[in-house]
């Protein structure tokens, strides 16, 4: 059999986990090629928590340097219920003893980075882009990735990293249910401010139900101000396509937050200045039994996209790149490699899917809401133990992969 270093990887998609991927093949010194639909590189979204079992990755890829330029390293999450109240701060990063920093960065940036690195060390003709991946054709010796307008090209193994909407995902599941929605709508925005609380906090307030924020800094500027990212969650009965470039309106979620002018954050103030606001559901998909056929694998959201709860859609589909690059390293067939991959990764992955909807970290709030039955508290203690809280969050970090004895391994 050929070495699989002279095989040629065939990547769908040119995203987080597809670049990824790109560069921990390229540092194997196994080939690939980039396959992307957009007609430029294009750096999107609004902001995006690096865990630090994400960053351990990337800082094997010589990243870290860069993500310290952009982004922030984190130091704390910090909860808080309705009334602006501190239930429980925890350190996050290395402020918590890992060997490896949280950084909170704007998608953009993060993307930016990876792209940057690929043209630098895989060159420019690494990258295909108007390549619109429409199916596949496969024998038992190579795939043959077909696309919108333009010619095929033949690989080795094709690995779907073609995000939510993936066609490949289409062509593997036609039958599928359209996506998950459970009820639940997201505004997001960003804002140009003073720092709050630490200045490096991830920070998240109250419940779907009464009224939640997620908000933490993303970018610093020389002026000493920052740009703050935050996003809303509430129960909507409507239905949209998910789509990040819908523009949102003050007015459809303010309500819960009118009020929320706390001694350490102004929210409607925040919600106010903001320089945009996106408006979009919060969608998944069920899980699936398999990831893997013949010569064509999944990954990231093409493979399990999930609520953007905890830091995990992005850092999962960084994981999913690790190990499919650890296995091609393995494994002298590409075959038995993807294999592999699905067999380390789909049952993790599939349990944070669920657990996302379910039982995320901020599930500490839920909790102490029914505790106190939504009003305010004197002392936290005489609610809950901080023992009790931090086991929600230990637990949430043990599924997702990022326990500190998890992640030094």
């Amino acid at each position: 059999m050929a070495d699989p270093s002279q095989q040629n990887i065939l990547i769908i998609g040119g995203g987080i986990g597809g670049l990824t991927l790109a560069l921990a093949l390229h540092a194997r010194g196994i080939k690939c090629s980039i396959f992307e639909a957009a007609s430029k590189f294009e750096p999107l979204g609004v902001g995006i928590n690096m865990l630090p079992h994400a960053i351990k990755v990337l800082s094997k890829l010589n990243l870290e340097t860069e993500l310290y330029r952009y982004g922030v390293e984190a130091q704390e999450f910090a909860y808080f219920n309705r009334h602006g109240q501190v239930i429980i701060t925890e350190p996050c990063g290395k402020f918590a003893g890992y060997d490896y920093p949280h950084f909170s960065i704007h998608r953009g940036d993060l993307h930016k980075v990876l792209y940057d690195a690929v043209i630098d060390r895989m060159g420019p003709n690494s990258i295909y882009f108007n390549h619109s991946c429409s199916g596949f054709t496969q024998n038992d010796r190579t795939v043959k990735a077909l696309f919108e307008n333009t010619e095929s090209h033949t690989g080795s193994v094709v690995i779907a990293a073609d995000g939510f909407h993936s066609n490949i995902r289409k062509s593997l599941y036609p039958h599928e249910s359209e996506p998950h929605y459970g009820g639940i709508n997201m505004w997001r925005g960003v804002t140009i401010q003073k720092p709050f609380l630490t200045g490096a906090s991830v920070t998240r307030i109250g419940t779907v139900d009464a009224g939640k924020m997620t908000i933490y800094p993303i970018r610093n500027f020389a002026d000493g101000t920052q740009m703050i990212n935050w996003v809303t969650e509430q129960p909507r009965s409507d239905f949209k396509k998910n789509d990040w470039a819908t523009v949102g309106h003050i007015e459809d979620f303010i309500g819960p937050f009118k009020k929320w002018n706390f001694d350490w954050l102004d929210i409607p103030d925040l919600i106010d200045n903001a320089e945009f606001i996106l408006e979009y559901p919060m969608l998944d998909r069920d899980p699936i039994d398999k990831w893997t056929f013949g010569r064509v694998t999944l990954m990231g959201d093409a493979a399990h996209p999930m609520y953007p709860r905890g830091g995990n859609g992005g850092a999962q589909a960084i994981l999913d790149a690790d190990s499919l690059a650890n296995n091609f390293e393995k494994y002298k067939s590409q075959v038995r490699a993807i294999n592999t991959y699905e067999n380390e990764r789909r049952t993790i992955a599939n349990k944070i899917v669920l657990t996302n909807r379910q039982q995320p970290p901020d599930y500490i709030i839920e909790k102490v809401e029914t505790l106190t039955n939504g009003l305010p508290f004197d002392k936290i203690e005489d609610v809950i133990n901080r023992e009790e809280l931090l086991a929600i969050t230990e637990r949430y970090k043990n599924i997702a992969q990022y326990s500190i004895e998890k992640v030094s391994n």
